[in-house]
């Protein structure tokens, strides 16, 4: 478990308070890396002064957040498994909806949006334009507004559409300006938005959310939080599919896996609890129409007197009745009867409510709101769970809706003391389990071992006899091995001459050198390469290449590298690229293959030799 270094904590409070990004739930051990990424190109030695450098330089906002956010993605990112989803997913949940009904898609954590228009691809594909344009809607949210401004325009460089066929470029793209414009009367159907997905509301009544390596950058606690929500957001019936890093073998309660490989997921329904709201019926009674007045009285001293908060809004917004309990919580009285609710702070405070009213106006049913956290100056944070529901009449028209604020915070305190002390209940079992076997273990070792100390007492016997045998042909054996030592001696001597002149050719090399084996795992990173990318020798050599968190797209040199192990001649190609000093530079990469005694090449030669431009040659 990483250490917790309060001065990095304090770092993200302030970017939390100063640009509203909060990085707390995220793990710590990457982010730290990447903040120091930042650091070091700014030339910043400690946490408590890179606040002071963002305080003074504002634009630093910018660039560390794009180093954090890192918005890796493309069209049909894993493609067997957005194979599958479209044949084994999308068209059995298609076919059991009615030819009318809306399909709703989610894609959470959408980056520059080529996932969300992938989704477009695979729907139109499926439906055909003029039903995809009639019933589909795909929200596609993101925290990064850079990246969700570069999505609005849904237009993308030749590389970036390289992996889609011909016929799918041409119909869904138009060439604008050396770039492929994603088709604007299809982007009517793809919604882009800003959603925090640690604070915000999720979109709700989702028949897909696609959430692909997002989860991953997220902490245990803070992955659990969002699932929550997904599980809130994804209709009945409904699928999250996750990326090729994320498991949810911990939340079976809320998604159970229909294809673990291809990480496709289906909502687990639970039971929704009733509604706590009362109503009451008018008196019909000749003894109640006297005593309507007493009633009258009693059921409204009742309804002020009620230890859960109630706002009651009539149909057109107004505040038509609110209690003690509401007006202690969110300073509501009386005097606000007839006002406009969308004017109290309570309408947007701690959440936003207006939205949740029209919603169920529209849908005359039951929205519950779970984990409301309120702040209270000078008092404990008060968790709320809030119930907005319909107050219909009797010809069924909508009298307005009632607003109920359940006070749940000791009840989720001792949910979250019960889950804690549960878990260290399993642990315990488990410890206890895991020592009984291995007690069970070692006894039948034990049993074991005593017949072989037996068996092997009677082969000692035996053996010594023959060891005083052996010994004479040792003796003699002896003076090979000095004889055959002093050889070893003297190639080793050779070796590590060779192998020094070999160190020094590649420390003069003004290129960065990476020696793959067939695996393309690194075997020798010289001194260039770590100037070159920031990376070190120990961090580099055993990894795989495609792996390494360096400047240099390393995942477009893969078909190179496959070529040159499959026995092609030398491969050469120019990428753009960013060196430790995260300077934009183009990089002249050659592969060769590594010789070997059979035809197959043993490896690959990687020389890396920057030249300091933006433009790539041809």
């Amino acid at each position: 478990m990483t250490p917790i270094d309060p001065h990095f904590e304090a770092l993200l409070e302030y970017l939390k308070e100063a640009r509203g990004f909060d990085f707390t739930g995220y793990k710590r051990t990457s982010l730290m890396r990447r903040v120091s990424q930042r650091m070091a190109t700014v030339g910043v030695t400690g946490y408590p002064q890179y606040v002071e450098y963002l305080e003074v330089q504002p634009d630093e906002f910018t660039a560390l957040f794009n180093t954090i956010l890192i918005n890796v993605t493309g069209f049909f990112r894993d493609a067997e498994a957005w194979d599958y989803l479209q044949k084994e997913i999308l068209t059995p949940l298609i076919e059991q909806k009615p030819t009318t009904a809306p399909i709703r898609v989610w894609s959470a954590g959408c980056a520059s949006g080529e996932e969300a228009y992938t989704l477009a691809i695979v729907l139109a594909e499926m439906l055909g334009l003029d039903e995809f344009r009639r019933r589909v809607k795909i929200y596609a949210t993101d925290v990064d507004d850079e990246a969700l401004a570069q999505a609005r325009q849904g237009a993308y460089s030749e590389r970036a559409v390289r992996s889609l066929p011909q016929e799918i470029l041409d119909k869904y793209f138009e060439v604008q300006a050396n770039h492929y414009v994603f088709h604007k009367d299809m982007r009517r159907s793809v919604i882009f938005g800003r959603n925090d997905l640690v604070q915000d509301a999720p979109i709700s009544r989702v028949d897909l959310l696609v959430c692909r390596n997002t989860l991953m950058y997220f902490n245990s606690e803070t992955q659990s939080r969002i699932l929550t929500r997904f599980h809130f957001a994804v209709a009945e019936g409904g699928v999250l599919f996750l990326g090729r890093a994320e498991m949810l073998l911990s939340h079976t309660n809320l998604f159970l896996p229909v294809d673990l490989k291809r990480r496709v997921f289906r909502r687990v329904t639970r039971l929704a609890s009733q509604g706590a709201g009362t109503y009451y019926t008018e008196p019909t009674t000749h003894g109640q129409r006297g005593n309507q007045g007493v009633l009258d009285h009693l059921r409204n001293e009742a309804f002020l007197a009620s230890p859960v908060a109630q706002i009651v809004v009539t149909s057109d917004g107004l505040v038509a009745l609110t209690n003690r309990r509401a007006e202690t919580l969110f300073g509501v009285s009386t005097k606000d009867i007839g006002r406009p609710f969308r004017d109290l702070d309570v309408s947007y405070r701690p959440v936003e409510l207006r939205r949740y009213i029209e919603q169920v106006q529209m849908e005359r049913r039951m929205v519950r709101l779970a984990d409301v956290e309120l702040a209270r100056p000078g008092s404990d944070t008060l968790c709320l769970e809030i119930q907005v529901n319909p107050l219909p009449a009797r010809d069924s028209s909508l009298l307005g809706v009632a607003l109920i604020f359940h006070d749940v915070t000791t009840a989720r305190r001792l949910h979250e003391e019960l889950e804690h002390t549960n878990g260290q209940l399993e642990t315990a079992y488990e410890e206890l389990q895991s020592t009984n076997e291995a007690l069970e273990t070692t006894n039948e070792e034990l049993q074991s071992t005593v017949e072989e100390l037996e068996t092997t007492n009677e082969e000692l016997q035996s053996t010594n006899e023959e060891l005083e045998t052996i010994n004479e042909e040792l003796q003699s054996t002896n003076d090979e091995l000095r004889h055959i030592n002093d050889q070893l001696q003297h190639n080793t001597q050779k070796l590590d001459s060779a192998n020094a002149f070999l160190e020094a050719i590649l420390t003069s090399l003004r290129a960065g050198v990476a020696v793959l084996n067939r695996d393309m795992h690194v075997q020798i990173w010289n001194r260039r390469a770590e100037d070159l990318w920031g990376l070190r020798r120990e961090e580099a050599v055993g990894q795989h290449f495609l792996n390494l968190d360096i400047g240099l797209p390393t995942e477009q040199l893969r078909s190179v590298i496959k070529q040159v192990l499959g026995g092609a001649e030398q491969q050469e190609m120019y990428l753009p690229a960013i060196n430790r000093r995260g300077r934009n530079i183009m990089v002249r990469v050659v592969c060769t293959s590594l010789a070997s005694d059979n035809d197959t090449p043993s490896g690959a030669v990687m020389v890396m030799e920057p030249e300091f431009t933006a433009e790539p040659k041809l």
